[in-house]
């Protein structure tokens, strides 16, 4: 049995310096050790040794397997190094490599993720809702009356089986509301739509970022000190608050948000946002559609507020206008890296 291994490790060895191709190879493989190969069959031969000889045939087969193995390996990896070289031959690899372009996210991607962690310090939840809705979510339950301009078809892009497009993510705390009772602490980032010309300050598709927290006890100095706060987190300390009244069909009292600071150029006032108390008609549409009386006026408070993420950019990064951020100019985008 020794002279059949040695000339069989021979054979397979000088089989292997042959072959050409990993067909080749894996041949020399199956005919020397798969299941029914030539050295494989010498191992089931080993229980017809006697006692004297297996450790001697044993340790002999164990050295042949292995050498053979290693072989096919290494045969392998040559045949592979040289495809690897036919593949490249001809090319000047001296020659600078083609630079990969490395992405960034988008300003308006970078501003709503700064916004989103800033109130999530303070507590609130991250809630969304569905960009096609009816009138009852984006009007009737925030107070709205039927002959607001809002619900014109030249304001609101209506569908034809008679729902819309939102025209703001107040809806969000609507749905929020119908589903959850107090206390709520939410913030509804989303997109917006309106029949608007499109223009240097107006899109027909903006982002909202709104927020609602309503529980017991809540007041408008909660909603002053959270504005205050976000803004100045966003804006730095400096920056100054301002609540002007005004109206809104959802809030009573409501305001209109002024801020002043270095990151906005300083000197002058910016309207940016609007807020307000919510407006009882508001818990008591809701109570009406949950069914109960979560939302009992006399029971529990809250404020809203509301702001465009895209006017917010525009004036702290200075951008003229604000189809820039639709357009996907590399000219432009690239300025956020």
């Amino acid at each position: 049995m020794d002279e059949t291994l040695d000339q069989l490790r021979a054979a397979a060895l000088a089989e292997l310096d042959a072959a050409d191709g990993e067909q080749a190879v894996e041949a020399v493989r199956v005919k020397y050790l798969g299941r029914a190969g030539s050295i494989s069959a010498l191992s089931e031969g080993m229980k017809s040794l006697g006692k004297e000889d297996k450790p001697r045939i044993g340790k002999l087969l164990n050295e042949v397997r292995a050498q053979v193995t290693a072989a096919i390996d290494a045969r392998k990896a040559a045949l592979q190094e040289a495809r690897d070289s036919a593949a490249v031959a001809g090319l000047d690899t001296t020659l600078p490599g083609v630079p990969v372009l490395r992405g960034a996210l988008h300003p308006m991607t970078l501003l709503l993720d700064r916004a989103v962690a800033i109130f999530r310090r303070m507590g609130f939840a991250l809630a969304d809702g569905p960009d096609i809705e009816d009138e009852w979510h984006c009007f009737d339950a925030l107070n709205t009356p039927a002959d607001h301009p809002a619900r014109n078809e030249q304001d609101t892009f209506y569908l034809p089986d008679g729902r819309l497009l939102r025209t703001q993510t107040s809806t969000i705390q609507v749905r929020t509301m119908a589903a959850q009772r107090p206390p709520v602490r939410i913030i509804g980032p989303g997109a917006a739509y309106r029949r608007d010309e499109i223009d240097a300050t107006h899109l027909s598709q903006f982002t909202q970022m709104e927020g609602l927290y309503v529980d017991e006890g809540v007041t408008l100095a909660d909603l002053k000190g959270t504005v205050e706060f976000f803004f100045r987190e966003l804006l730095g300390p400096n920056a100054e608050v301002r609540f002007r009244p005004h109206f809104f069909p959802f809030t009573e009292p409501s305001f209109e948000i002024d801020i002043k600071a270095p990151a906005l150029g300083g000197d002058r006032w910016l309207e940016l946002a609007g807020c307000g108390m919510v407006d009882p008609a508001v818990f008591e549409s809701i109570n009406q559609r949950r069914g109960d009386n979560a939302y009992d006026p006399e029971t529990v408070s809250g404020w809203a507020f509301g702001f465009g993420l895209e006017r917010l950019a525009m004036i702290i990064s200075s951008v003229p206008d604000i189809r820039y951020f639709i357009e996907n100019d590399l000219r432009f985008l690239e300025q956020f890296r």
